[in-house]
């Protein structure tokens, strides 16, 4: 035997032996412990859907920080409407302007 007939049994040995142990590594007994499968389902959180609701979250303001909130701004726009009033609405001059 030579080197050649060597290195060509090694060739084809090398990756039936590969193969070999991957099938194998495959067709164990379930009853044999916990399986690939089994810690992928368990380590993989629920997925969610987009049609699902939102999450429950506290509301940004108080009812009461809300109707204060309410307040400030209708006081802040009584202030402004006799200003836009009258910028909306000019007063016309007794004569025309003539040309």
């Amino acid at each position: 035997m030579g080197v050649a007939h060597k290195r060509k049994i090694l060739a084809f040995a090398m990756p039936a032996l590969l193969l070999s142990s991957l099938l194998v590594g495959e067709c164990t007994p379930a009853s044999a412990g916990s399986s690939l499968m089994d810690a992928r389902a368990q380590a993989a959180p629920p997925k969610k859907s987009i049609f699902d609701p939102p999450p429950q979250r506290e509301p940004a303001m108080t009812l009461d920080e809300r109707q204060k909130m309410q307040k400030e701004l209708n006081a802040a726009r009584d202030r402004q409407m006799p200003n836009a009033k009258a910028k909306a609405h000019p007063v016309p001059s007794a004569r025309p302007a003539k040309r």
